[in-house]
């Protein structure tokens, strides 16, 4: 059985009501306003209504929703408002009660309301309204620093919601809000998120279909998670863990670094491991199947062939080079890795000084040199160097 090494027993040691969503008795329209505390949130009683908000224009359509930019007729303010398709009332209550659990978490979208219409019944979901720009107009634009920057912030909600014994299990650049202006990043869209418990199978089928309007082309255009999947799922391993989370960031990080955008382009599940493959190598595969007792299916296996592991130097360019530096390299090494167990975590990533698990005794060799396990991989300190400034001169 396969087991997180961080955050294990989260949700084993909290009460079964913080993680029993089926149990939940949602409370529509409840105005979502939650103050944090040290030790405890308080949701802000406020009554509202459907009516309260308009929507100003459509912005995506899922698989399970529908997604529109809005306003609150009382405050005058834009928001997201997400409109659910028929679907399980469990998946609705897991989405919402993972979304109050991590209220007040760093760079988390903050749920605002939740309302229905009074005959339909359709449930909506409101949301903080992000000015963001399209991944595939701002990616090309953002510099070396840029990148360091974002990626750290969504470091913080990754370990954060991990702390939490939450996975989010839907990490891609569409799901990734920047409003590149005033440089805030959220993360978006909990409908696939699960709680983690050790020992537990989850579904391998985890996938997300969006369709958005294109600010390029002026089509709608069709976004999947199947570029972000991580090896567990393509080869059927159901106790994963929050590390899966990890390979999805490690794929967006290299289609940011590389310019190449996705960076594993596969056309379905059997030809993403493939893509893998023949970046990671058939021997690192197999060495992983084999630790975890795994075979693939005949044909499976021999679409997947046989390819040597290609060095990460291989895909430097003219057009990429000033991104790629060799702590950038040794960051992406550390989460593009078959074995789950082997990934860097969020909290290893950017500080593990603090992290419970004890793995603050490693010493991590880079093939620049050695970094300390007590501090943030070398690849954040100037983002981290900007950060201690500006809290000194707070």
């Amino acid at each position: 059985m396969s087991k997180a090494r961080v955050y294990t027993d989260v949700n084993v040691l909290r009460p079964k009501e913080y993680w029993d969503y089926e149990s939940l008795a949602v409370q529509w329209g409840l105005v979502l306003w939650c103050v944090f505390f040290p030790l405890c949130l308080t949701f802000l009683d406020l009554s509202s209504d459907q009516d309260d908000y308009e929507v100003v224009r459509k912005v995506g359509r899922g698989k399970y929703s529908e997604v529109f930019e809005g306003i609150n007729v009382n405050s005058n303010e834009r928001c997201i408002i997400k409109i659910l398709k028929p679907v399980k009332k469990k998946k609705i209550k897991r989405e919402i009660k993972i979304l109050q659990n991590l209220c007040g978490g760093p760079n988390v979208v903050k749920l605002l309301d939740i309302v229905r219409d009074q005959h339909s019944k359709t449930p909506s979901l409101i949301f903080e309204y992000v000015n963001s720009t399209d991944f595939k107009v701002l990616y090309p634009t953002l510099t070396d620093y840029d990148i360091r920057y974002y990626i750290y912030e969504l470091l913080k909600a990754l370990d954060y919601c991990h702390s939490q014994g939450i996975m989010h299990r839907d990490v891609k650049p569409h799901n990734v809000m920047i409003d590149h202006e005033l440089r805030k990043l959220r993360l978006i869209d909990w409908g696939l998120a699960e709680f983690y418990h050790p020992g537990k199978e989850y579904n391998v089928r985890v996938a997300s279909r969006f369709e958005v309007n294109s600010l390029i082309s002026k089509e709608v255009v069709v976004l999947d998670i199947l570029y972000f999947k991580g090896p567990e799922l393509l080869v059927d391993l159901q106790d994963y863990d929050y590390s899966l989370d990890m390979w999805s960031l490690g794929c967006m990080f290299a289609g940011m670094i590389f310019r190449k955008e996705p960076f594993f382009y596969g056309h379905d599940n059997h030809d993403q491991l493939v893509k893998v493959a023949k970046v990671l190598g058939t021997d690192e595969l197999n060495a992983y199947l084999n630790k975890y007792h795994l075979e693939l299916d005949p044909q499976l296996d021999a679409l997947v062939g046989r390819h040597s592991r290609k060095p990460w130097s291989r895909f430097i360019n003219p057009d990429n080079q000033h991104l790629v530096s060799p702590e950038a390299l040794d960051f992406l090494d550390k989460l593009l890795r078959y074995d789950h167990q082997d990934r860097l975590t969020a909290r290893e990533a950017m500080n593990v000084s603090n992290d419970p698990s004890g793995w603050n005794s490693l010493v991590w060799r880079c093939s620049f040199g050695n970094w300390q396990g007590d501090s943030a991989h070398p690849y954040f300190s100037q983002v981290r160097a900007a950060e201690s400034s500006r809290m000194r001169t707070q």
